[in-house]
């Protein structure tokens, strides 16, 4: 399919990382959200995040003046050819917002929802024609990172996927397929055990916020950049590899090292986290943290691409 209109349906952080993402890659975007001042904000986020995405580079017509901003949800998915519903996570409230999207939009666009782990087959229940509805989960920043994952309901057709996966290559994204329905997908279901393990540590005063985030990205947070976990631990191993591995630290499971229950989140713990992220923050703004996030992420980028390159590794 050839997408030359993107419709963004919500324009918070996610949403409007997609409008950046589209906007960059040359489409024409017609967005929609009912917040007060939605556009207003939508424009500011996507000129803080141009100098990230003029670095990565720009594609041919790419323009943050190819964006509309409209007042209703059929106005918006009229005439797009892609739709990417980025809605607060409430099943009933994306059950009723793709009732009538799946109305309005053309017969042949694709419908997606930005979902972080609601089910396709639940909120797409009420849609005309479900086949072409699909969830494209992507991680924040949008506009740099390339992980989507991909999956469908019940009644997704194979050609939706496919298509899907396509257009989301098209711009720049690395589609990964799950393959099956299950709550929070693959990657989120991953950062909860960490996100779980972190505030235990916080809670029992082991750590704070600032140390557990040093332990990450001054240790296996840089592994995890290029060569993630199941590689690293096979490199961990030796010669012999995985199998090495897991016969010498395979028992070490059995021993209570982690708690995957979450901590009661308290006023107390909640106060832990928000004063010790508070300290990490200091005197810079959340604007300003986020073109220095996404200065580190398009420098690790390129320097992966280039080591990439020089040893001949293409995945």
């Amino acid at each position: 399919m050839q997408v030359k209109t993107f419709a963004a349906l919500g324009v918070g952080v996610i949403g409007g990382g997609w409008v950046a993402r589209a906007l960059a890659h040359g489409l024409d975007v017609v967005a929609w959200d009912p917040a007060p001042g939605a556009e207003q904000q939508l424009r500011a986020n996507v000129a803080n995040a141009w100098p990230a995405l003029e670095r990565v580079g720009l594609a041919k017509g790419a323009s943050q003046e190819r964006l509309r901003f409209v007042a209703t949800i059929e106005e918006c998915v009229a005439d797009a050819d892609f739709v990417q519903e980025s809605a607060p996570e409430r099943e009933d409230l994306k059950l009723t917002l793709h009732e009538r999207v799946s109305k309005a939009a053309k017969p042949e666009a694709i419908i997606a929802s930005s979902t972080s782990g609601l089910l396709p087959t639940d909120f797409y229940a009420s849609a005309k024609d479900a086949s072409r509805c699909i969830v494209g989960h992507p991680f924040n920043p949008v506009y740099l990172l390339p992980l989507v994952e991909v999956l469908g309901g019940e009644k997704t057709s194979e050609e939706t996927l496919q298509a899907a996966s396509a257009f989301y290559e098209s711009i720049g994204m690395r589609p990964l397929r799950v393959r099956k329905e299950v709550p929070g997908f693959i990657a989120d279901r991953l950062l909860e055990a960490l996100w779980r393990e972190a505030l235990h540590l916080v809670n029992e005063g082991v750590a704070t916020t600032g140390e557990i985030d040093d332990a990450i990205r001054f240790g296996a947070g840089i592994r995890w950049s290029f060569m993630g976990t199941f590689l690293t631990y096979t490199l961990a191993g030796g010669d012999a590899g995985m199998r090495h591995f897991m016969q010498q630290f395979g028992p070490a499971l059995e021993l209570p090292w982690t708690k995957l229950v979450a901590p009661k989140l308290t006023d107390e713990l909640i106060d832990r986290v928000v004063e010790g992220t508070t300290d990490q923050q200091g005197e810079h703004s959340i604007k300003q943290l986020e073109r220095y996030r996404d200065d580190c992420i398009t420098s690790v980028m390129t320097a992966i691409a280039e080591a990439k390159s020089r040893h001949g590794i293409v995945n």
